[in-house]
């Protein structure tokens, strides 16, 4: 461990550790309180890491019986005031959708870890990056969205997952990190700070339910029998997405401005695709879009690389999700390719150099 001393003897701390478990040091310095969980493979270190820290720190940590337990406990915590979260793999995210719309309907902030294991079913406890859709499109019932984080190195685990507490408080919103079996056991140096700070932690929630005396009654509901009532909510929430698709997509480009190939991938597959592309760079002007934002996705952002003669390649551990995003950002299927492995399949440096290689410019 290094420790190191920046302005106002600020100390932050290098230390060695698993993504999984700078995710949970990620919301432990964002002033998380509340935290429920279920096992599941390939995230349990995360569970028993906050399991151990929550304990330190005197903030609640609670093992629930199940999936469902878990997510609706997240909910009540929000709705209380409190800075809550939840954590899973894939079976067990699928297990918490109905809770995630109700959160996302009652617009309460929480923080939810993806990950993402292998699947149909219950697949195996591989990598995998299936659940894009799941993640970007809702997942589970009504019109709602979550904005989602997508950390490719253990220091973004830390980083997004404490920046993940902001941006649910400012929006009132659910926000995912969607991470993957790969991620969340690989040890990285990560450099901590002794505590986040951000504009929201300042913020009085008005709206939580923390007892009426002397104030108005506050109401939180995602069920509006009224005539009309719902659809008035439904028009509020869109406004919402609106302003965070305004304001919150974030991507990085590395490579060739002028690229005539972009490689496009997030997360893990974002690793092999940049070093893909320094194997690639002498041969072809070549760029790496690394989508940061899942939702909110940067469709003009990609556009922009666009000289109409470009080809674009998304790679992914899926059978092809954020593929379909790339598409609608090119609005050329014929210049887009896709490439993939599933099951616990991971793409190598190589194929990826062998399937650019392929491509007629």
């Amino acid at each position: 461990m290094t420790e190191v001393r920046g302005q106002r003897s600020e100390v932050r701390k290098k230390i060695l550790i698993t993504g999984n478990e700078a995710c949970g040091e990620g919301a432990i310095k964002a002033g998380c309180d509340f935290y429920a969980g279920y096992p599941i493979t390939p995230q349990n270190e995360l569970t028993a890491y906050m399991a151990k820290r929550m304990d330190e720190e005197n903030r609640i940590f609670i093992q629930s019986e199940s999936e469902l337990a878990a997510i609706n406990m997240v909910l009540g915590a929000s709705a209380a005031g409190g800075r809550a979260m939840t954590t899973s793999s894939s079976p067990g995210i699928s297990l918490k959708l109905e809770g995630i719309s109700y959160i996302a309907g009652c617009e309460l902030p929480a923080v939810i870890v993806n990950i993402m294991r292998g699947g149909p079913g219950l697949g195996n406890i591989a990598p995998s990056q299936s659940d894009y859709l799941q993640a970007t499109k809702g997942g589970g019932h009504g019109d709602y969205r979550c904005i989602v984080l997508a950390p490719h190195t253990c220091q973004e685990m830390f980083d997004f997952t404490s920046e993940a507490f902001g941006l649910a408080d400012r929006y009132r919103n659910p926000v995912m990190i969607l991470s993957d079996g790969m991620l969340g056991q690989m040890m990285e140096p990560v450099e901590t700070k002794s505590k986040i700070k951000n504009q929201e932690s300042k913020i009085k929630k008005q709206w939580a339910l923390t007892g009426a005396k002397g104030r108005k009654q506050n109401l939180i509901r995602s069920f509006f029998i009224e005539e009309g009532a719902l659809e008035e909510h439904n028009k509020e929430l869109q406004k919402k997405y609106v302003l965070i698709k305004k304001n919150e997509v974030r991507y990085e480009l590395y490579g060739a401005k002028n690229a005539d190939t972009v490689i496009v991938a997030y997360g893990s597959m974002a690793r092999a695709a940049r070093a893909s592309v320094e194997k690639l760079k002498a041969k072809r002007k070549i760029a790496l879009f690394r989508p940061i934002t899942l939702w909110p996705f940067p469709y003009s952002e990609i556009k922009s690389l666009d000289r109409g003669k470009t080809r674009f390649l998304a790679v992914e551990m899926s059978a092809g999700q954020m593929v379909e995003d790339v598409r609608l950002a090119v609005q050329d299927d014929r210049r887009v390719s896709f490439y993939g492995r599933t099951g616990g399949g991971v793409p190598t440096e190589e194929e990826i150099v062998s399937k650019v290689l392929s491509f007629k410019l």
